[in-house]
């Protein structure tokens, strides 16, 4: 019986192919950091709580013009930041709308209590390359871009009641996002949004 080698090879080809094709998979990942270590991170999450506040709709505080109210903020977390977003929020308050907010055993017109569900960055990953951490002595996250889209965003959301109480009239969700983008290739990674104010 004679062999066709071209037959013999077919299962090597196959296993190569696979092989070459999980190396170059587009992947995709989404990381949440719990950390503003940097100033990039840092200027990602206040510029978001700026653009957040900046949205706050004439049509639910232009009415309180000129009156106290008292501001009950809320967070699952960072005590740092809601501090941070609370004194951004107050001082908006005060310049749009001439509202001034008084501490919770001062006499006010309104309550406002504002729920927070993101005040932080995350980052994404999406794209072709070859992972390199299989290789002993190099970290699991080394690897050549191909093509690749690297996301780091500032993210602030937020919604609110208020009224007499803090509790009539809920606010729409409101959410700023600040974007630091850039396309990974194999020799650089051109920045594609920078979040430089100036």
């Amino acid at each position: 019986m004679i062999e066709n080698p071209f037959l013999c090879r077919r299962p090597a080809r196959l296993v190569l192919a696979l092989v070459l094709l999980a190396l170059l998979a587009g992947c995709g990942s989404r990381q949440l950091q719990d950390s503003l270590v940097g100033s990039t991170a840092q200027r990602l999450v206040t510029y978001s709580i700026d653009d957040l506040v900046r949205q706050l709709p004439d049509s639910d505080f232009a009415a309180y013009s000129g009156q106290h109210i008292h501001l009950e903020s809320h967070f699952i977390q960072h005590p740092e930041i809601l501090a941070y977003a609370e004194g951004r929020l107050s001082v908006e308050l005060a310049n749009r709308f001439d509202i001034e907010v008084v501490g919770a055993d001062e006499p006010a017109d309104a309550k406002l209590n504002v729920f927070y569900t993101s005040l932080g960055t995350d980052q994404g990953f999406h794209g072709f390359y070859v992972p390199l951490g299989f290789i002993p002595g190099m970290s699991e996250t080394t690897r050549i871009n191909l093509v690749t889209l690297e996301q780091f965003h500032g993210v602030a959301e937020m919604y609110y009641y208020l009224g007499e109480t803090g509790s009539e009239r809920r606010g729409e969700v409101i959410q700023a996002r600040t974007r630091s983008d850039a396309l990974g290739l194999p020799v650089v990674t051109v920045p594609i949004s920078t979040i430089d104010r100036r």
